[in-house]
């Protein structure tokens, strides 16, 4: 599958440039469990070629105008959309999201972060008097940057669109999982005019590249998704230069069916949409906790929607969810749902291997245990994939304690009546509550509470991680 030709090069001060080192990566189609290409897999020197060019293009960049800035949001919109096909059938390639998903969502996304912060800068006010202090907003600095491989552009972009509009320049290290759209995406912003230096491409591991640029002096920011383990690991590297570090993190997020709830409803519709992008998500709803009384109607439910999500060939136009990502990610699914076997949760649909007549390829079976506890390591540790566990409550009081009872807070789902429901997600300790099957809202701060990490993406509050604030005394005459 040819890409793009920049595969074994880096995105640097406005060129392509070869890399430092001749390490090379096979990128696998988790789908096919064959390589569709190699990318070159970048060191120290790299990093420091790259942070530097960024940090001589702050000079310039963080003075620019909102309106220049404004300009290449926009034009960095407009290509996103131009080659929408053509990143959508890279994620598929590289991660296994159905081409109907990648085409509707993972691609899109991407376009939708532009969109939306294009319209923020356009009215932000990036001044304001306090007393007879004027108080600015200015851009941080040079901002590393590390993103996963669940929904790679996604994140991707939830970074660069707020930093371009604060003034900022960057350097981006994509998960090697899934590169391409990010080279991809780099082509997007050489063309659409960012000038040289403020945004740059390292590929590269965490252990050499990712710790390399968040231990960097001359790095400001680390803005970093992914594991809660890995992002530990950001944290320390960047605290001997003390730079401003945000995180999003893992999940393992409840979902609360209300006494009140139309259960079939809740049940069905939930059930099955834990299970998009093959469970990949950090927001999944992947505890649904339901009355006590209701279980035995609640686990029917939930069987019947999950052997409805049909696993396939990313290509097909049947398929619902493809592979999971990578091997690696296989074996730790298939190793949580033997533990939650070992400890006696309920096995109701799915379990251990591959879907019938699919041999080849990281797929994985759609897995519901019921009666499950919330002590379980199936209920406590995020598994990344599509198994939903059922754990019953006694009453509101009840679901809340077990809702909380996690070390993570990123996000949660609750259904039934809305001025019920509204009550009781202010009580859940996450940064995120999905009311009644309600969906993500791009304006709106997306991040968590806990080990689920800390500052905030999407809208303005996103734009707000990326800016510094600096009181001006007595630069205002008193009233």
């Amino acid at each position: 599958m040819d890409i793009s030709p920049n595969t074994g090069k880096f995105y640097i001060n406005g060129e392509w440039v070869e890399p430092s080192t001749s390490d090379t990566l096979d990128v696998i189609n988790p789908a096919t469990e064959a390589s569709i290409g190699s990318i070159a897999m970048g060191g120290t020197a790299d990093v420091d070629a790259a942070v530097a060019a960024a940090k001589a293009a702050f000079e310039t960049f963080s003075q620019t105008t909102r309106e220049e800035r404004l300009e290449l949001l926009n034009k960095i919109t407009e290509g996103i959309g131009a080659r929408s096909e053509e990143l959508a059938a890279a994620i598929s390639a590289e991660m296994g999201a159905p081409g109907r998903l990648a085409k509707a969502a993972q691609a899109p996304t991407g376009l939708f972060h532009f969109a939306t912060m294009a319209g923020i800068l356009a009215d932000y006010e990036f001044e304001e008097t306090i007393g007879t202090s004027l108080v600015v907003k200015e851009p941080v600095g040079v901002v590393g940057m590390i993103t996963p491989w669940n929904w790679p552009l996604n994140q991707i972009a939830c970074k660069v669109a707020p930093a371009i509009a604060a003034g900022c320049t960057m350097v981006l290290k994509p998960s090697e999982v899934a590169p391409m759209n990010a080279i991809l995406f780099a082509e997007v912003l050489h063309d659409a005019g960012v000038p040289p230096g403020v945004f740059n491409l390292v590929n590269g591991d965490g252990p050499v590249v990712g710790s390399h640029l968040s231990s960097h002096p001359d790095v400001d920011m680390m803005s970093f998704t992914g594991s809660t383990r890995a992002g530990v690991e950001v944290a320390k590297n960047a605290a001997p230069t003390v730079k401003r570090v945000a995180q999003e993190l893992g999940g393992k997020s409840a979902n609360i069916i209300l006494e009140g709830a139309d259960l079939a409803e809740a049940v069905g519709r939930d059930a099955f949409g834990m299970c998009m992008n093959s469970g990949q998500s950090c927001n999944a709803g992947t505890r649904m906790l339901v009355p006590n009384s209701k279980m035995e109607e609640a686990t029917a439910i939930a069987k019947a929607s999950m052997e409805n999500v049909v696993v396939g060939d990313p290509t097909s136009d049947g398929t619902v969810i493809g592979p999971v990502a990578s091997e690696a990610q296989w074996n730790k699914i298939q190793g949580l749902i033997q533990a939650a076997i070992d400890e006696g949760a309920t096995l109701v649909t799915g379990g251990l291997g591959r879907p019938d007549g699919l041999d080849t390829g990281f797929y994985v079976r759609p897995t519901l245990f019921s009666n499950v506890t919330n002590d379980m390591t199936i209920a406590q540790e995020e598994v990344f994939g599509p198994v939903l566990v059922l754990i019953g409550y006694e009453d509101t009081e009840d679901a809340v304690r077990i809702a909380n009872d996690t070390v993570y807070g990123l996000a949660g789902y609750i259904s039934g009546p809305a001025e019920e429901a509204i009550d009781v997600a202010k009580r859940i300790r996450t940064g995120m509550m999905h009311v009644n099957g309600a969906g993500p809202d791009f304006n709106a701060p997306f991040g968590g509470y806990k080990q689920s990490g800390n500052g905030r993406e999407w809208g303005a509050h996103g734009l707000d991680e990326f800016l510094e604030t600096k009181s001006i005394m007595g630069a205002v005459a008193p009233a």
